[in-house]
């Protein structure tokens, strides 16, 4: 949350608080409104409409113990935020899972069904329509939403919007006070007042104002008002924002030469976010100075400060109001190539902390020691928790510099690099699973630079990726389409290792629609692959799989044969506990075409494996399953006893059981499975963008 002073704005708040009391339509018409109360404050920018907001919630968070959660509509570029994205951080705020690659009717459902029974209140800040804001309105009634936006919004039902003008001129000379210090405005209070009136009472403008005085000990109020009466506002600037374009032009030609470049190149940065890494990348400038500007910045209103959040660095943002001036400055005072450069540099540097954010979780590695120690050491993490507190905290901005580096095309190799490091450390410090909703995203920005640069080595990484997170998410249609596209681009690559992926993965999806014909047909194609390259590895577990699809299709004689080849490949290999996963699957096998002696001595070889695997758990596993072979062999007492080693097995065992390729050993029954979820390998997108 960002800090600022809050002053006046009385007769505003009791009627934001009178209209939360106030009786609705449905109420009226004797119905149970179906939605939560929405509270509408209107104003342009630089009105103090955000700061009313946030003071309204700071009254009324005892009243909602599920708490406040707050979702920026518009981005710094001012286009509007896409509403899945705002579902997907509200229901990351508060808690619920977020299904990864979801569209925006899943996700907004999934956040009312989070928000039902609950006491919250939501902010919604710089709405830009009514198309953004009620697909976001929780059906509980109970739930409070304050939107923030320029004008009413037409189209979400029972809303009166509070609308804001400037402040009195009592509260427009304290706020002027609060910045520019109490001397120099009780000297002169009718200059104080004078300012207020040549500001229109915008917060914006006299907090930027009360900052210049602040900055120049010498400059008197009287002056204050008269040099702001001679300023002639931009040309291009709309006239609801010339006030603070007057006051802001104003300040900024007061500010020495670099510290204005300086502020001028903030406007690149991604979503507003600014700490001293970002400002000292932009300007080519070391931390210290970057830092130590700033402070001056927010000191003179330029920006708002953020509440700090344990041990992470100070955050600022660049005030909505104030980017489309930087933006202009920016394009008018320094050259495009300059512009691009400093760019770069911030991505160049946000690459270089994500490497050391990821880097921190494997210090017991020497090499990645010696790398941490050669870093800057601004650019060390004292702790795999601190970089996990910063990621947390600047995924947003991290993020949002992801999207544009991809948007803009000129710098797609940093941008690959960037999405890169990002997916790593998401996925080294909040795990595949949580790192899930943003790791697609990040796929999808991988697979829009591989189209555009024709990379079809890239686009099939992207694909099979996506691929995988639609599988898991359930969508398995989807992710079918996707491996099959991946095919055709890593066939134009001529990768074989990501052919045999997507030739895998495709059959992984048949196996889990339970078109076994096809799953079947497709490890056939690649497994010839992996013949062909003797990757005996891979020979091993696409036999596993196809054996495991003739299970399941009841062609038992087949899946024998599959797992007997598996396991060839095993014990070429010398893997003591895949062996055993085969011959416990080849036992189960041969119990199904009838041959139950045949099955007990698979069974005794495989728990034999499993003993010199020394793998506790499999073993327990498969004496499980020699338990079963022995009772339909009609010796129960046998049965027993190697279920009551088993059972010490499993108590002392602390590892999971291993299943066999391509499902779990099933212990205490032999017949069919359950359908598994399809198994597959790890992403792919770090072995292709690692040196990229």
């Amino acid at each position: 949350m960002q800090t600022g002073v809050f002053v006046g704005r009385r007769r505003e708040l009791e009627e934001l608080r009178a209209d939360i009391d106030r009786t609705g339509l449905d109420t009226l018409a004797g119905r149970k409104s179906p939605r939560s109360r929405v509270l509408l404050i209107a104003g342009r920018p630089g009105s103090g409409r955000t700061a009313l907001a946030e003071e309204l919630a700071r009254r009324l968070v005892a009243e909602y113990p599920d708490g406040v959660l707050r979702a920026r509509l518009t981005g710094a570029d001012g286009q509007p935020v896409p509403t899945e994205r705002t579902a997907r951080a509200l229901l990351t705020a508060v808690g619920a899972p977020v299904p990864a690659g979801a569209g925006e009717d899943e996700l907004t459902s999934a956040l009312r069904t989070a928000l039902n029974g609950r006491k919250a209140l939501l902010l919604l800040d710089d709405a830009m329509s009514a198309e953004q804001v009620d697909p976001l309105l929780p059906d509980a009634s109970d739930c409070l939403v304050v939107a923030v936006s320029r004008g009413p919004l037409t189209g979400v039902p029972d809303v009166r919007p509070c609308t804001l003008g400037g402040l009195d001129t009592a509260a427009g000379v304290e706020l002027l006070e609060r910045y520019a210090g109490p001397t120099r405005i009780t000297c002169d209070p009718m200059a104080a007042s004078a300012v207020v009136e040549e500001c229109g009472g915008q917060p914006a403008a006299l907090v930027l104002i009360g900052g210049w005085l602040a900055a120049d000990p010498k400059l008197s109020v009287v002056d204050a008002a008269n040099r702001l009466r001679e300023v002639t506002p931009p040309e291009d600037c709309e006239s609801a924002g010339r006030t603070v374009a007057r006051a802001f032009q104003l300040a900024h030609g007061t500010l020495p030469q670099n510290a204005a470049r300086i502020l001028r190149l903030l406007a690149l940065a991604p979503a507003g976010a600014v700490d001293a890494h970002t400002a000292s990348a932009l300007a080519g400038c070391s931390v210290a100075a970057a830092q130590t500007a700033l402070e001056d910045f927010a000191a003179r209103g330029m920006l708002r400060p953020e509440a700090p959040a344990g041990d992470l660095p100070p955050l600022y943002w660049v005030p909505g109001c104030l980017v489309p001036r930087l933006v202009a400055l920016l394009a008018e005072r320094e050259r495009p190539a300059e512009a691009e450069l400093a760019r770069a540099r911030m991505l160049e540097r946000t690459v270089r902390q994500l490497h050391s954010c990821r880097a921190s979780t494997r210090t017991d590695d020497p090499l990645t020691r010696k790398r941490l120690a050669e870093l800057p050491r601004p650019l060390r993490f004292p702790s795999a928790r601190a970089a996990e507190e910063w990621l947390r905290g600047r995924l947003p901005a991290l993020l949002a510099a992801a999207r544009l580096a991809v948007e803009d095309g000129r710098l797609d190799t940093l941008a690959r690099r960037l999405v890169s490091a990002l997916t790593r450390a998401l996925t080294a410090h909040l795990g595949a699973e949580e790192a899930g909703p943003e790791l697609y995203g990040l796929h999808q920005l991988v697979l829009d630079v591989a189209r555009r640069r024709v990379m079809p080595l890239e686009k099939a990484a992207a694909l099979l990726n996506l691929g995988d997170l639609d599988a898991r998410a359930g969508r398995t249609r989807e992710a079918l389409s996707r491996y099959r596209e991946a095919l055709d681009a890593a066939r134009e690559a001529a990768d074989p290792y990501a052919t045999s992926r997507s030739l895998e993965s495709i059959a992984a999806a048949h196996h889990e629609l339970g078109d076994w014909e096809r799953a079947a047909d497709w490890y056939r194609r690649a497994l010839e692959l992996r013949l062909t390259r003797g990757e005996l590895a891979d020979e091993a577990r696409v036999y596993g799989r196809l054996g495991a699809v003739h299970a399941y299709a009841g062609e038992w004689t087949e899946a024998l044969r599959d797992w007997r080849a598996a396991a060839a490949a095993y014990r070429r290999l010398r893997d003591m506990a895949g062996q055993a996963r085969a011959l416990g699957e080849i036992a189960r096998a041969q119990e199904h075409v009838g041959r139950p002696q045949d099955a007990l001595r698979s069974c005794q070889e495989a728990v034999e494996a499993a003993r010199r695997a020394g793998d506790a758990r499999l073993e327990a596993a498969v004496r499980l399953r020699l338990a079963d072979a022995l009772e339909h062999l009609g010796e129960p007492a046998a049965a027993h006893a190697q279920r009551q080693e088993a059972g010490c097995l499993l108590a002392s065992g602390t590892a999971a059981v291993p299943g066999s390729e391509g499902e779990a050993i099933s212990a205490g029954s032999t017949g069919t499975p359950a359908t598994p979820a399809a198994r597959r390998e790890p992403s792919v997108t770090e072995g292709y963008l690692r040196n990229r």
